[in-house]
Formats: structure tokens, C-alpha cells, sequence
């Protein structure tokens, strides 16, 4: 009398968790089509756009950031480095060159699904234009270590997880297609792991 409809009911409750969990691991796995690559830094020009896809607005909104305009800035990400190998806090890098031209810069780390990092708040776990300090051509050299080094330091959980830097670019000329295809992007060096 009863197996018709519990068989009906485990139905709909399988359907609806894989359709929820497919969809969740979609709005994870990807910030939305129209993805660029420049020198192992990635970007999503069209995600913060009106001409954004479906899975790029769902993902934002999910995330609860805020959205810039495509003139106002440009967010990259990188997850390895300069090798092809991934970051992690247990070793330490070098993020060396020029930033793209920008009216403003900011950097910072996170876990790669974008969780903050669990550091510390009396170390720098964000950098930005105004307070990196710049060679004499204008290039820069930032160590992204758990360690504290001299000059400029982000600091990174000790914890040896994955890790992934966020450059935001903001009032660039970048955001704009028609700068993207002659961008430099720092390099991003590892220059020793554990103790090394």
C-alpha cells in the first residue's frame, strides 16, 4: 500500500539532490565561459559584463561579490606558478615585473574555491599599488611566503594547502578587449620549499 509512494518519494529526493549537487559542482568548477591566459594568470573579462553567461552571473551571485563594471576593473587569478606547479603555502615565490597599466592594483591570497586563508591579522595578507614598494624602472618584487621577509611580504598559511593569488586591476585599460592581447603579466617564481 505504501511502496508505490515511498518508491515515488526516494525518486524525487535522489533527483533533486544529484540536480542541486551537479549544479553546485558546475557554479564551482568554472567562473563562466570567455576565459583569457596570460602567462599562467587567468582572467574572465565577460563575467562581470551584462553579456555575462548564465553560469558566470549564478556564480558571482552565489559568491556575494561585487560586481564591477567591465571599464572599472579586471580581477586574475593564478593557482601555479611561472613551472606549471601549484602554489601552495609551504613553499615560498617571488611575484616579480610590472603590473599592467592601472589606476589602482590590489593582491591578495585565497584558497582556490576562494576561502580566505586562515593567517594571523597582524601580517600583510594583502598588498595593493599604494603601499608596494617599486624598483627604480617601476617593477616590483613581492615575496608570497608563512615566513616574514624584508620589503614586500604577503604573508600565507603555514598550513602547506593550496593557494591561489588574486590580482585585481582596477580603472585599467585592460578591462577593455582590445587591451588584453598585449598585456605582461608578473611572473610568478618558486624559490624554495620547507626549509630549503
Amino acid at each position: 500500500m505504501f511502496r508505490v509512494p515511498l518508491l515515488v518519494l526516494l525518486a524525487l529526493v535522489i533527483a533533486f539532490g544529484l540536480g542541486i549537487q551537479s549544479t553546485l559542482v558546475a557554479l564551482n568548477a568554472t567562473v563562466g565561459f570567455g576565459e583569457i591566459s596570460i602567462d599562467g594568470w587567468r582572467a574572465f573579462p565577460e563575467a562581470q559584463t551584462a553579456s555575462a553567461d548564465p553560469y558566470a552571473r549564478s556564480h558571482r551571485a552565489r559568491a556575494g561579490r561585487l560586481l564591477l563594471g567591465s571599464a572599472e576593473g579586471l580581477t586574475f587569478i593564478a593557482t601555479t606558478d611561472s613551472s606549471g606547479q601549484r602554489l601552495t603555502g609551504l613553499c615560498r615565490y617571488r611575484l616579480s615585473g610590472s603590473v599592467p597599466t592601472t589606476r589602482f592594483w590590489t593582491l591578495y591570497a585565497t584558497r582556490p574555491n576562494g576561502e580566505p586563508l586562515k593567517v594571523s591579522p597582524d601580517l600583510p595578507t594583502a598588498l595593493n599599488s599604494i603601499i608596494a614598494l617599486k624598483n627604480p624602472e617601476g617593477s616590483m618584487d613581492i615575496t608570497i611566503s608563512a615566513k616574514a621577509t624584508a620589503n614586500n611580504w604577503l604573508a600565507v598559511a603555514p598550513d602547506g594547502g593550496p593557494i591561489m593569488l588574486n590580482l585585481t586591476l582596477l580603472d585599467t585599460p585592460a578591462a577593455g578587449n582590445s587591451g588584453l592581447v598585449a598585456l605582461t603579466m608578473p611572473r610568478i617564481e618558486r624559490i624554495g620549499c620547507g626549509n630549503v
